[in-house]
């Protein structure tokens, strides 16, 4: 049905109120943030706080305004007159309300021009807009509902068979911020002919076959009924998300981060969420979309990422991953902790101020018993080991003292305590009996130094213990930083009294500045929109400034309220131990699909995965594929039959109009044969953005992709801004061609995928036939198999 331009210019009106809105209220949030700054509140400590508590909302709020500009709003629900769907009509999103009486609070009597006036479509109840945010006029009416709210759940889960109060759900597409298409779904067959009905291909279909570019846009606009229950399901424990490829897993995992972060604004304000990729690759493909969505407090982290001041991104040959990921490597490490405390094999003489004193084994051995007895970690329990090897030497030193003729008394007691405790000869005693550790140092001191480890591992084989070896300068690995994690654990850090008496002053002053952010909250009835916790962290006269979400990155002993992992599947046994320390409470949205994992360290199954970390968990299943053409799909799953990989199956929503190509070539050939494949095609051109072209990745063997790369970048040549079309791995994320190894291409999505050399996929990878799933199954549009590759690999 033909679109009427009187219902265009209608929905066009709407949306430019929408963004005029959004421009006062960030021009408003700015407004207040200078003023905010610009106050001049002396010495006293708490007008700083409450200061720098309303500064901290307003920097929050203008970052949320400007990170959703592009598709503001993008649905409209027509209700039938009365109807809840999901809740009251004129409700306001949670947060906005206190929002709202915190901005007032904030800034009274500050000049503002006057609002746009609000369409009357906007104020209609049975109309209910829905959008990235919430948006309210000036008189605190709702006009944009953000699609987190409950009562925006009808617009993903409606259909004509439960309509949910619904009579028509419209799809408002954007290009900038000017709207050129409405796409309707009628549910009230009464509303066909009339004047406001319109009809489209469906937002669904025009979204899965776009072209795509260089990052993964969000489906805010398209979520589907299967995928919006999961993204609301609630907070309890851990989720484990189980689907194919294209069923949409990271999106659901990144839509149900900015879900849970809205929803629980209270709980995860204080602690934050964490969101674990596979792969640097993956996070920048991934990145722009929680922001879009409204969030940027959000902690984003690869695999490598998640030991501060690590960022490991070299990955170890199979068997090497295989074995420092298993269980053996937690009950090294802990090994290892203990033996490097040492009690001396026999009398040992120091020199304390010119007296000679014979400490015997059974002195050092009791201190190390009292202080092990508290259970503390390595560097921890050394100061208490100290302490008491320190009051026995002062006792025995005393001793030797009054049986040569000297009189010692309690004064006398604590001279002797201090002349001990700086003595050379005591130190180098004390330290080689227990010497404090970094995590690092411990690591290395494994790897370096063979003799040490057969030591500590003399039930392993020799073939094992080779696998570690390694020169100590050599840079950590992915597989390294959750080892790294585990002997932080065990090891703790090592406090001294100046960080002591730091500490305890920090504690004081940390108790008075929680009073002052409270009473600034309730004074500006924000209670639940804003963590005291959290202001805390800006208040000025030395406080840390930086954000949860940069506070949480940098502290390993952080502890998260939700943590969320893509591509869960790849994690290994000391993965999941790493994961678990930083959530506690285990709370967790675990998204993948068992079938595609390829690490060498990776569980066959989820209860093998899981059941020695989680209690217990719960599994919801994905299977309708929005993103792989049925011909290829049907290809993928016949492969993954024939090598036996058991795998979801699941149901495209599209036919695909390119069946599955095959490129005969060989050897030395199959470089030639890809430039001459890619001669005529519009994304060789440098000068074309993946945006206009759409994407392309090249998949080839992790050997030889780096090869493939440099030729490709040689042959296509560059422009004058000095960019080529081509880049290897996250670099060619953003480019018209990206040259991957199959690891790499986990979870990203292209228009076209070549893949060189299927065979040697297939034959060289630790986990060959899921990678090459996975390399089969990143199009959108057309797949190419160029050079060797399985018959079954081939399009009947």
């Amino acid at each position: 049905m033909r679109v009427s331009e009187r219902e265009l210019e209608r929905e066009r009106e709407v949306v430019e109120a929408l963004y005029a809105r959004l421009d006062e209220q960030r021009d408003e949030a700015a407004r207040r943030l200078s003023k905010v700054r610009a106050e001049r509140v002396g010495g006293n400590h708490q007008a700083r706080s409450e200061r720098d508590a309303f500064a901290r909302l307003h920097e929050d709020r203008l970052a949320e305004l400007r990170e959703v500009d592009a598709r503001l709003v993008f649905g409209r629900l027509l209700l039938e007159r009365g109807a809840d769907a999901g809740g009251a009509v004129d409700a306001p999103s949670a947060p906005d309300a206190p929002r709202a009486a915190v901005h007032a609070a904030s800034t009274a009597g500050t000049e503002a021009p006057p609002a746009a006036s609000t369409p009357e479509r906007l104020t209609r109840p049975e109309l209910r807009y829905i959008g990235r945010i919430g948006l309210r006029d000036a008189e605190q009416r709702a006009m944009l509902l953000d699609w987190r709210a409950p009562q925006a759940a009808a617009f993903y889960r409606a259909t004509a068979a439960e309509p949910l109060g619904v009579r028509a759900r419209r799809h408002l597409a954007l290009a900038g911020r000017e709207l050129v298409r409405i796409d309707d779904e009628v549910f009230d067959d009464t509303l066909l002919g009339g004047d406001e009905t319109v009809q489209g291909e469906g937002a669904l279909l025009a979204a899965i076959t776009a072209r795509r570019g260089g990052r993964m846009r969000d489906i805010v606009a398209t979520i589907q009924g299967e995928q919006d229950r999961i993204i609301r399901s609630e907070l309890r424990g851990a989720l484990v998300v189980q689907g194919g490829p294209g069923t949409g897993k990271t999106a659901v995992a990144l839509h149900r981060a900015a879900y849970l972060a809205y929803a629980n604004r209270e709980r995860l304000g204080r602690s934050g969420i964490l969101v674990v990729g596979p792969s640097d690759a993956f996070l920048q493909y991934v990145e722009a979309v929680l922001p879009s969505l409204g969030e940027t407090g959000v902690v984003m982290r690869s695999l490598g990422e998640l030991y501060p001041g690590v960022d490991a991104a070299a990955e170890d040959p199979p068997a090497v991953a295989r074995l420092k990921g298993s269980r053996r490597m937690a009950a090294l490490l802990a090994r290892a902790v203990k033996a490097r405390r040492i009690v001396p094999d026999g009398p040992r003489t120091i020199e304390v101020d010119g007296e000679r004193l014979t400490v015997r084994p059974e002195l050092i051995r009791t201190a190390m018993q009292k202080a092990e007895r508290r259970g503390k970690p390595h560097n921890v329990a050394r100061v208490t080991f100290v302490k008491h090897a320190l009051d026995a030497l002062t006792e025995r030193l005393a001793a030797q003292l009054v049986k040569g003729g000297a009189t010692v008394d309690d004064a006398d007691r604590k001279v002797l305590r201090e002349d001990l405790r700086t003595a050379y000869d005591v130190r180098v005693l004390l330290n080689t009996a227990w010497l404090p550790l970094s995590p690092e140092k411990l690591l290395g001191d494994l790897y370096a130094r063979p003799a040490w480890l057969a030591e500590l591992t003399r039930d392993w084989r020799e073939e094992d213990r080779a696998l570690l070896a390694r020169e100590r300068r050599a840079p950590f690995t992915v597989s390294d930083v959750p080892l790294l994690d585990e002997a932080a654990e065990l090891l703790g850090e090592m406090p001294d009294d100046r960080q002591a008496a730091r500490a305890a002053a920090d504690r004081a002053q940390h108790g008075r500045d929680l009073e002052h952010a409270r009473a600034a909250i309730a004074d500006a009835g924000a209670e639940g929109v804003v963590d005291a916790e959290r202001l805390v962290a800006g208040f000025a006269g030395g406080g840390d400034g930086r954000t949860t979400a940069e506070r949480a990155a940098a502290d390993r002993g952080w502890t998260y309220g939700h943590i969320v992992v893509d591509e869960a599947q790849e994690l290994s046994y000391m993965q999941w131990r790493l994961l678990v320390r930083r959530c506690p409470l285990r709370s967790f949205t675990i998204v993948g699909d068992i079938a595609q994992a390829s690490s060498a360290a990776s569980a066959r199954s989820w209860r093998q995965a899981l059941d020695p970390h989680f209690r217990q968990w719960r599994q919801e299943r994905l299977t309708v594929n929005y993103r792989t053409p049925a011909r290829i799909t049907r290809v993928a799953e016949r492969f993954a039959a024939a090598e036996g990989l058991a795998i979801t199956p699941t149901e495209s929503v599209r036919e695909g109009e390119h069946p599955v190509a095959r490129v005969d070539a060989a050897g030395a050939d199959l470089v030639p044969a890809l430039l001459a494949l890619l001669a005529d095609d519009p994304r060789a051109d440098a000068g074309i953005a993946a945006e206009e072209a759409g994407t392309l990745a090249v998949i080839a063997p992790a050997a030889d992709a780096d090869r493939v790369a440099a030729a490709l970048a040689e042959a296509l040549g560059t422009v004058a801004v000095g960019t080529v079309a081509v880049g290897r791995g996250s670099a060619g994320l953003g480019r018209p061609i990206a040259v991957l190894a199959p690891d790499e291409a986990k979870g990203l999505e292209f228009d076209e995928v070549v893949i060189v050399d299927a065979a040697r996929i297939l034959a060289g990878a630790a986990r060959g036939v899921s990678a090459l799933y996975v390399a089969a199954t990143r199009a959108t549009q057309r797949l190419t198999l160029l050079g060797p590759a399985p018959a079954a690999l081939a399009e009947p």
